[in-house]
């Protein structure tokens, strides 16, 4: 018998603003965080910077249109806090609003649920400039007078938001290996700190919605590498545990239950690196954890878990953002753990384990867990595409690697999971944050390089692929 995804189910794509908009200074944009720090050389991949990215922000009507003759559920896209205010707060700029109603309405009059991210990485500039941006609790109250606004404005409209995406990547590359703004290494102290502003940030917005939206969905998305141990070593086995509690549950315990793991928190605590937690932010935690609708998921690899001596590898080894395969270097926690390749796996070229079964098992963990609802809200694969003299682009390797991981996804449904929306990264090419214009996602080609291009579309293999999975709901889907 075919395997088909429950009625409803949404199937969908994503992007981020910084990363496809471009018009990064047009009709009262603020500048962010991300516009500056891709000033600083060497910091992408050639220099490339999201200025006028894929044009988006001109060409949002073609992209929809492409969308809907897919026949695309759902798509998650970011909005710019500095378009709507580019100081961070104050006055609202009404150009920018209603760019983003027209993509809402566009979507909506081609049968396309929009699936707003409040937060993908751009943090208005004026708001890093006055106080450190999310070094300072400030930012909580300015973060959720942006979000209630858009709850607001687009109330009606938007059913599914999700407050923050990758809250652990983009903590983690810009207080501890400086990839990402604001380019700080080592700030361990801090990169807590931080971290514990932004889950104060979403969960006071989750409950502001909940009073303003109280039907809506909404949750944070997570980058979800879930772990195996790389033998039945006991040592082994206690480092994977020590993994998940720092790496993973250190978040989606948070958004889940409202509390920090008491092993991982033990083990901050005695090196000086804790966050500050007072009885009042606890509670907020906790009664945000008691309304969030379901866990988002960007999935992308599994990671394996070693015991790493206490002279062992760093956090700070050097991340593969050419494509050049083997570049990557093996990372840890010296004394804890560390995160060797998986050898029973094949690997992109920039070096990610490709893994389909781990998203069964992230699923499976998080229901049990959990036991919420899932939406996977990232998944896909970064390749050099060619185009060929006809325009067309024979992508069978992404065919392959999206067939599986949507297998593996239908089996967790059989398993027991309740999944809500798969969203491949990404609809469109994109800018792949430091690596550039090579890197490509999407299952819509476009002409576009480190050194420009016509911006054109073109449709890749793929494209016609999900549109009969989506058009079967996923009966075409093979083992």
């Amino acid at each position: 018998m075919e395997k088909t995804m429950p009625k409803n189910f949404l199937w969908g794509s994503a992007s981020a603003a910084y990363q496809i908009e471009g018009a990064y200074n047009e009709d009262g944009k603020g500048l962010s965080n991300w516009d500056e720090f891709v000033k600083i050389p060497g910091k992408t991949y050639k220099e490339t910077t999201g200025e006028l990215a894929v044009d988006h922000y001109h060409r949002f009507k073609e992209d929809v249109a492409l969308m809907a003759e897919m026949g695309l559920k759902t798509y998650r896209f970011s909005i710019a806090w500095s378009r709507i205010f580019p100081n961070g707060k104050g006055e609202v700029n009404q150009a920018s609003l209603r760019f983003y109603e027209e993509l809402i309405d566009e979507c909506l009059k081609n049968n396309v649920e929009p699936m707003v991210t409040l937060y993908h990485w751009d943090l208005p500039q004026a708001l890093e400039n006055e106080y450190g941006g999310w070094e300072s609790p400030q930012v909580i109250d300015d973060f959720v007078n942006y979000a209630t606004y858009l709850f607001h404005a687009f109330k009606g409209k938007v059913n599914y938001w999700i407050t923050v995406n990758e809250q652990n990547i983009f903590t983690n590359f810009g207080w501890m290996n400086g990839m990402h703004p604001p380019g700080k290494h080592n700030e361990e102290k801090l990169y807590y700190q931080v971290n514990h502003h932004v889950f104060l940030a979403h969960a006071k917005t989750v409950i502001a919605f909940k009073e303003i939206i109280p039907d809506g969905k909404i949750g944070a998305s997570f980058a979800y590498s879930p772990s195996y141990a790389v033998d039945c070593q006991p040592v082994n086995a206690m480092a994977k545990v020590d993994y998940d509690n720092l790496k993973n549950y250190w978040w989606m315990d948070v958004y889940a239950y409202g509390r920090y793991p008491r092993n991982g928190y033990a083990y901050l605590d005695k090196k000086g690196v804790a966050p500050t937690v007072s009885q009042e932010d606890t509670s907020v935690l906790k009664k945000a954890a008691s309304l969030i609708d379901f866990m988002g998921v960007n999935y992308y690899q599994t990671s394996v878990v070693e015991y790493n001596p206490i002279d062992g590898v760093t956090q700070s080894g050097e991340m593969n953002t050419t494509g050049k395969k083997g570049s990557g270097q093996i990372t840890g926690e010296p004394g804890v753990y560390k995160n060797p390749p998986n050898p029973h796996l094949e690997t992109t070229d920039w070096d990610w384990t490709i893994d389909p079964s781990g998203l069964r098992y992230a699923c499976k963990e998080i229901t049990s867990r959990y036991d919420l609802p899932i939406v996977i809200s990232e998944n896909g694969l970064g390749a050099f595409d060619e185009k060929t003299s006809e325009n067309e682009i024979h992508d069978d390797y992404r065919i392959a690697y999206l067939n599986a991981h949507v297998y593996e996804l239908m089996q967790a449904v059989e398993e027991g999971c309740e999944v809500w929306a798969y969203c491949t990264w990404s609809f469109t090419d994109l800018l792949s944050w430091l690596n550039g214009y090579q890197k490509r996602y999407g299952f819509v080609y476009v002409d576009r390089d480190e050194e420009g291009g016509s911006l054109d579309r073109y449709k890749k293999d793929s494209y016609y692929w999900y549109q009969e999975v989506i058009r079967t709901n996923g009966a075409t889907i093979t083992k």
